[in-house]
């Protein structure tokens, strides 16, 4: 186990800058803003902290990269930001999420207001869900893991035909694996930063994905022609837990985040870390630095008292017209589902820390 840790001094840099004109933005900051941004400088701060990378197959270990402090990311000439009529972020969601259509509605529609939450102050919409078939993408069965997988780049192609006027991004979300090219293994997501076009898969998030008794198993594909898309047809969804919505939560606000121009952050731990496997992807927090935080306030706007407020809404909401839960795999529509949140309970109680630094 090895910690990744600044001084003071990179942090303040990283944060601040030591360009005028940014320095006398952040003092333009509340008190109580600056109060949580300046956590960041501090060894003993219980909300923030030094990154610990676990093994050498780490992201930070494996993939160098220059670390993005807030001035290059605030003078980035090809960043994309949120204008007035570029506002929104749509979610299409591409073959069901959950084992019936009402929990994959559900699912969805919890999915859209921890979006509306973590990115406060933009529209999230959501477009009717579309079958496989209809992005008309490749497909194939996995050599290894003999799952079914779909083609990201194909799938990036159909999202930017479908990208409203309006969208400052699209983003494809799916419980079915994705696959880069041939000669990947797998992808748990694709982007293109300069379209505005993003494709998440969920699927490795169920806890039964690398089990050998994996309910997606198929020994071969039988396709009687290129248009046959037909084996997605009750195709296996894993069940719908906790842990899948704070992985799923996760991974798409991190690669949001990506679209709006943070790269992987290495200052501290932080949901914008780069993530090499699944265990490095749960031990990544679930909200943002002080430094990758800056970054997305400058680009949307918003108050962070307004932000995490709403972040703790999203947890505490129940759902009341919700799906129950339904025999494993069931396709009867269900009665009611409250919102899984057991393993949000932590992060509830960290964001509720920051509140009172933000209110002191």
């Amino acid at each position: 186990m090895q910690t990744v840790r600044h001084s003071e001094r990179t942090l303040r840099t990283a944060l601040i800058s030591k360009n005028p004109a940014l320095v006398s933005q952040y003092e333009k900051l509340d008190a109580g803003e600056k109060r949580l941004m300046d956590e960041a400088f501090r060894p003993d701060s219980d909300l923030f902290g030094p990154i610990t990378l676990h093994s050498q197959s780490d992201w930070i270990t494996s993939h160098p990269e220059a670390p993005q402090d807030f001035e290059e990311f605030f003078s980035d000439p090809y960043r994309k930001t949120p204008s007035p009529q570029k506002h929104s972020i749509y979610i299409q969601c591409i073959g069901l999420l959950g084992n019936t259509r009402s929990i994959s509605e559900e699912y969805v529609k919890w999915l859209k207001g921890y979006c509306e939450a973590f990115f406060y102050g933009l529209t999230v919409k959501l477009l009717e869900p579309v079958p496989v078939s209809a992005t008309r993408c490749s497909f194939r069965i996995n050599d290894n893991t003999q799952n079914l997988q779909i083609h990201a780049g194909q799938i990036l192609k159909f999202l930017k035909k479908k990208k409203p006027e309006d969208a400052f991004c699209i983003v494809g979300i799916t419980m079915i694996d994705l696959y880069p090219r041939d000669s990947w293994n797998f992808v748990f997501g694709q982007a293109s930063l300069t379209d505005g076009v993003g494709i998440f898969s969920f699927a490795r998030y169920g806890s039964d994905f690398y089990s050998s008794h994996y309910e997606g198993k198929l020994k071969k594909l039988q396709k009687k022609s290129s248009s046959d898309y037909s084996v997605f047809d009750n195709y296996y969804v894993p069940e719908v837990t906790s842990v899948l919505l704070l992985r799923s939560c996760k991974t798409l606000t991190h690669e949001i985040g990506h679209i709006f121009g943070l790269r992987h952050c290495q200052w501290l731990a932080c949901l914008m870390q780069g993530s090499n496997h699944l265990e490095e992807a749960d031990q990544r927090p679930l909200d943002l630095c002080p430094i990758c935080l800056r970054k997305l306030q400058s680009a949307v706007g918003f108050h962070l008292k307004d932000r995490y407020k709403a972040l703790v809404r999203w947890v505490d909401a129940e759902s009341t017209d919700t799906p129950t839960v339904t025999p494993k795999h069931s396709r009867e529509d269900p009665l009611s589902l409250p919102k899984p949140v057991e393993a949000f309970k932590e992060w509830k109680e960290w964001i509720t820390k920051c509140l009172a630094v933000l209110q002191t």
